[in-house]
């Protein structure tokens, strides 16, 4: 009977411990012993059967050929003859008599054979018949096993051999044998180790495990085609069972599997084959190469899926019946899981099952561990900085996406800011185009003159032309195709911008929103800028937002207004207003990070807009940056004076400022809130004095230069490694996070006391002469008697 039960996939065997497994088998092999002996039974009461039936039949004195005359003659015994018992012996002995006679009566008339012999062939019917015995045999008929035959000069020999049959009884009386031999031997109590064996025993288990590894790695790296199979070899070691070694080996077997599939695996991916394809026949390369990357696929999904079964178990504190791991080792296990995936995600993303791997990292972008979740995202980030075309990156963010609504907003703040680092810019495109076109190196006309004929160089000039359109439409064809997808990326995180702007604008993820904004907003439909200006105006206005959320609210807008917005006539003195009011509440301390979007926001509000900004708001602006820089760190003040130094350049009348003597109408009031009428031309840079004497340079070389007038050549010119730097270069290239002071500080040598010279550093002659005395007199040592000093201290 053929087995309808499917065979278990190996997935399903990594779940299932050893013990359940040996049951399984115990219980398999039971049925299936319990099934034969069932069916020798059946047989035996089967030929008991036919034997007794045969046993009570009479046999009829001749057989006869034909089935007809088989059966009438049988039916006619049966109804004219007596039994047996009621016979006499007698009569018996004359039945025997007759029956030999009658052989007219008896013969077959239809058949041309003589007499004589029938008469031979059943003269002995009644002898052989009482020769049958009237019991069953007891012991068992031999099953006989048909082998090949034999053929030799005499002919076809035929081969068979018995068929063994198996003893129940006796083999029960093994069973209990071995049963007792085992309790026995369980019995018998374990060597006992000390610490140092047991210490040196592992040591040695996980050495040979090691070389294992290695001796498999190293034969799969050198033929991967034809060592393929190992990798399976490789992977079961996943599910090492020795609790002394189980999780070192694991993580052994984790991180070499993963270097392994990043050594061998194609930069193409892996289609399955059509039917067409399988039923077709190929080279014995080819089939070659088709059972390798059919063995690495089937390898690799397996390997990925016992990363996910890791870190499945790891989050839902499953423990296994088997107790080889304990939980705490589960967190082990899973971070390195995590890491080969993250490895995967980053070096593998044109390879099969990548979206899969996808799948599991962004999920972990919000997990409540720390390590794992910077783990991902610091892949993520990889994967975006590398990612030319665009495939992945929109696989990453539609998984992004899908997972903050699912979340219902509430996931980590990370996770969007990775969205930060998308490489979508119109410089970046223009770019990777250039780098996709493969560059063709034609001949120069003297290299053709020289080594082509005429009409060779004829052929050439025509083909060159060719290669030429050819190359031009493949990367105009994968341009559009580039900026089709980052164009749907976009999409998609505006989209994912907008959900929380409308519907979550208390998360904090409101921040990495603005964020996102401020670098993509360039890129926002225009149709959606007045919808937008108007919530980010709002935002500010409610005042729910922390500082650094505002300043990203006035940089979105402004990048917004910047770009395509030139064509809207749209006033943003509200967001001047805002930023002009609270540039004072700028942390001065080592938190300055803000100081940063605060230069970026100058530099989009005045010099990219230079044309759209008044001459008393610039003013009034340099007035209050000069102020600010009094207080700021080093690395802040370079950043605001050189952005003063923007302001003087591209604004005329600057200078206005730096006359003390100048007069104008009204007296400057520094806490009005409105940069437009704070008379802000009424006053002068006093500030820049104080600056000059700052204690760091680069602080001192740039209040000079504004004091100057900030000219662009001359004495009062700045080194062109500070003029041709922007403030927010300048601002991250002074920073002092490592503690560091940046120009560094001159070391001055200290003056060594045995350098000192004799008495060349008094002036006095006297002192000098008294000085020596007092070294050339060698009086006697006398014991200090600290008892008469302090008795003639207190008497005095």
């Amino acid at each position: 009977r053929k087995n309808t039960k499917r065979v278990p996939s190996f997935r399903k065997l990594l779940r299932t411990s050893q013990i359940k497994l040996d049951n399984k088998l115990k219980n398999k092999q039971y049925k299936q012993k319990s099934a034969a002996k069932k069916y020798r039974k059946e047989q035996k009461k089967l030929r008991e059967a036919v034997r007794d039936a045969i046993s009570r039949k009479p046999f009829p004195l001749e057989g006869c050929k034909k089935k007809q005359v088989a059966a009438k003659w049988e039916e006619k015994e049966e109804e004219d003859a007596l039994p047996l018992d009621m016979m006499d012996e007698d009569d018996l002995k004359l039945m025997e008599d007759l029956a030999q006679k009658a052989s007219f009566l008896t013969r077959d008339l239809s058949s041309n054979e003589p007499v004589h012999i029938k008469k031979r062939k059943h003269e002995n019917v009644i002898e052989k018949y009482e020769k049958v015995p009237r019991r069953l045999q007891t012991e068992p008929e031999k099953e006989l096993i048909h082998l090949l035959p034999i053929k030799d000069k005499t002919g076809i020999i035929p081969q068979a051999v018995e068929k063994p049959v198996l003893d129940v009884a006796h083999d029960e009386e093994e069973d209990t044998e071995d049963m007792e031999e085992a309790e026995d031997f369980n019995e018998e109590p374990l060597p006992i180790l000390t610490p140092e064996e047991m210490a040196d025993q592992r040591r040695q288990k996980l050495q040979d495990r090691k070389m294992h590894i290695a001796a498999l790695a190293s034969a799969i790296l050198s033929e991967p085609d034809s060592n393929i199979k190992k990798l399976k070899e490789l992977r079961a070691m996943l599910m090492e069972q020795d609790p002394n070694v189980a999780v070192i080996v694991r993580k052994l077997v984790m991180v070499s599997l993963m270097e392994l599939f990043k050594d061998i695996a194609p930069s193409y991916k892996i289609r399955p084959l059509t039917e067409a394809e399988k039923a077709t026949k190929v080279k014995k390369e080819t089939q070659k190469l088709r059972e390798f990357e059919e063995g690495l696929v089937s390898q690799y999904k397996f390997y990925l899926e016992n990363l996910e079964q890791t870190i499945k178990d790891w989050k839902q504190r499953k423990l296994k019946k088997s107790n080889v791991i304990s939980l705490k080792a589960y967190k082990g296990l899973a971070e390195v899981a995590v890491k080969c995936l993250c490895e995967l995600l980053v070096a593998l993303p044109h390879f099969n099952f990548h979206n899969n791997i996808i799948v599991l990292i962004v999920p972990l972008m919000n997990d409540p561990s720390k390590m794992i979740s910077e783990l991902c995202v610091e892949a993520v980030k990889k994967l975006f900085k590398q990612d030319k075309l665009g495939y992945a990156s929109l696989g990453v963010v539609k998984v992004i996406s899908g997972l903050v609504r699912g979340r219902n907003y509430d996931v980590r703040p990370e996770v969007l800011k990775v969205f930060l680092h998308l490489r979508i810019k119109e410089v970046e495109l223009q770019k990777d185009s250039e780098d996709i076109a493969p560059k063709k190196k034609f001949m120069t006309y003297k290299e053709k003159r020289k080594n082509l004929s005429r009409m060779q160089r004829k052929w050439k000039k025509a083909e060159e032309k060719l290669e030429r359109e050819l190359l031009e439409a493949e990367a105009s064809e994968s341009k559009e195709k580039k900026l089709k997808l980052h164009t749907e990326t976009l999409n998609i995180v505006f989209v994912t911008y907008f959900r929380i702007l409308k519907k979550a604008q208390k998360s904090p993820l409101l921040p990495a929103v603005l964020e996102g904004l401020a670098k993509f907003a360039h890129l926002i439909n225009v149709e959606f800028f007045d919808d937008l200006l108007i919530v980010l105006h709002s935002l500010i206005a409610s005042g729910d937002l922390s500082y650094r959320e505002s300043l990203h609210c006035v940089l979105s807008a402004f990048h917004i207004l910047s770009g395509q917005g030139d064509v809207l006539n749209i006033d943003p003195m509200k967001f001047y207003t805002h930023l002009y009011k609270t540039l004072f509440s700028l942390h001065a301390g080592g938190t300055n990070e803000d100081i940063g979007i605060v230069l970026q926001c100058l530099d989009v509000m005045f010099a990219k807009r230079r044309k759209q900004v008044s001459h008393q708001r610039a003013l009034a602006f340099l007035k209050r940056l000069s102020i600010l820089a009094l207080h700021v760190l080093p690395n802040s003040s370079v950043g605001i004076l050189a952005t003063n130094r923007v302001f003087m350049q591209t604004f005329p009348k600057m200078d206005l400022l730096l006359d003390n003597e100048s007069q104008g109408s009204g007296v400057y009031l520094p806490e009005l809130e409105e940069p437009e009428h704070c008379n802000a031309q009424n006053t002068a840079l006093w500030e820049l004095h104080l600056l000059r004497r700052h204690y760091h340079p680069t602080v001192q070389k740039f209040a000079s230069h504004l004091i100057a007038g900030a000219p662009t050549e001359g004495s009062g010119a700045l080194p062109l490694d500070l003029s041709q730097r922007s403030a927010a270069e300048l601002f991250e290239t002074y920073c002092m996070k490592g503690m560091t002071f940046n120009p560094p500080v001159a070391s001055v040598t200290p003056r060594r006391k045995d350098t000192f010279s004799q008495m060349d550093s008094f002036v006095d002659e006297e002192l000098n002469k008294q000085l020596q005395q007092h070294i050339s007199e060698t009086d006697a040592h006398k014991p200090l008697d600290f008892a008469k000093h302090l008795k003639e201290s207190s008497l005095a």
